[in-house]
């Protein structure tokens, strides 16, 4: 699934460059057609000089499609061919003031349309360059799948609920310590910007603590340490306070078994010979929320043989809800889809979520991964 990342971020950076204007050799026999066939319907019905006024609209449909030089030439055009007529024509003697106004209002309109056309390109440019921008720290914030360790190879989906937005409050990494491999999961109370901070100070975390923390208990202390300092910080600028749920996993060569931290986050599955099953694993709290736990962290160990797929998911999948408010059956469509290889799986099952819930469901965002142990040599 990188194409899920790496296309997003291409998306996000290019979208201005989707929008191409017209070749010079389309622009000019369009504006001659259209000029053709209003010439020609004013011959009929010899009103030339107000059918002409269908020209005015020109500049206007230039300046939102077209450059700045497209913009000035089909302006320059119209005032041409709007002057020309309403002098050489033989109209009334009386509507000169007609045709007089008729010729500025066209001279106006079409300066007008320059000038639009060249704010609406240098503000394609600015948000071009900060989409750019946005693009770069997505790669750094989430970094782009699949991602491969020694232990395993991971694929999957993530999709933000705004089609605009880059990062939601869905998070996912990979960190390959000397403890073996570390998977993180996890979703940020809320949506929008305001969870992006709480999201960038969980990885950062996480990428610094899995090398450091030999135990899967000290990481998710570490994390939650975390999350309650961005909180404070959070109270002190008038933010609000947030939790996240996560799952910790850690997975190395020497054992079939995983083991796992879970922080109120939902349940890996684990998909094997054509069986599914769901990881026994006792629900913790929320990262920031450790202090109201009555039981300190515990790790816990499900089986994970070679050939296995472990599935992981945030309640963006789980919560999706059709028309009828009805969830949608994960464990059901997951054992539909045991031939989807573990590469596309986490695509077959976003787009069935998204037929499921419709036009008139509800949608969140949504992380989908898939684990796979690597091949041994």
């Amino acid at each position: 699934m990188a194409g899920s990342r790496r296309k997003r971020s291409a998306e996000a950076a290019d979208a201005f460059e989707a929008i191409e204007p017209p070749r010079n050799a389309e622009l000019i026999l369009g504006v001659l057609a259209v000029t053709a066939l209003v010439e020609a319907l004013g011959v009929l019905s010899r009103s030339e000089v107000w059918l002409l006024g269908l020209l005015v609209f020109l500049p206007g449909t230039a300046s939102a499609l077209c450059t700045v030089r497209q913009t000035a030439f089909v302006a320059a055009w119209t005032t041409l061919v709007v002057t020309t007529t309403a002098v050489v024509r033989n109209v009334d003697a009386d509507r000169w003031l007609d045709r007089l106004l008729l010729v500025l209002l066209t001279l106006t309109l079409g300066v007008a349309s320059v000038y639009a056309c060249h704010r609406r390109i240098r503000r394609e440019a600015e948000m071009f360059r900060l989409r750019s921008t946005a693009a770069a720290m997505q790669r750094h914030i989430l970094h782009p799948l699949p991602l491969l360790t020694d232990d395993v190879l991971v694929n999957g989906v993530y999709e933000p609920l705004q089609e605009d937005r880059l990062v939601g409050g869905d998070i996912y990494d990979v960190v390959a310590s000397a403890w073996g491999t570390r998977v993180l999961i996890g979703d940020v109370q809320g949506k929008g910007l305001a969870a992006v901070g709480a999201a960038f100070a969980v990885i950062g975390t996480f990428r610094e603590a899995a090398h450091r923390e030999p135990t899967l208990t000290a990481l998710a202390d570490a994390l939650d340490a975390a999350v309650v300092r961005h909180n404070s910080y959070a109270e002190n600028t008038g933010d609000d306070e947030r939790f996240v749920t996560a799952l910790v996993i850690g997975i190395d060569a020497l054992t079939e078994e995983a083991q796992a931290v879970n922080c109120g986050h939902i349940l890996p599955h684990v998909l094997h010979e054509g069986t599914v099953t769901t990881a026994e694993l006792d629900s913790g709290v929320p990262l920031g929320l450790a202090e109201l736990a009555l039981e300190p962290t515990t790790v816990g160990w499900f089986p994970f043989p070679d050939g296995a797929t472990l599935l992981l998911s945030t309640d963006g999948l789980t919560e999706t809800r059709n028309a009828d408010g009805t969830f949608y059956p994960v464990d059901e469509r997951l054992a539909e889809h045991l031939d989807v290889s573990p590469t596309d799986l986490p695509r077959a099952l976003y787009e069935d979520a998204r037929a499921y819930a419709g036009s008139g469901g509800r949608h969140d965002d949504v992380a989908v991964l898939t684990v796979r142990r690597s091949p041994r040599h």
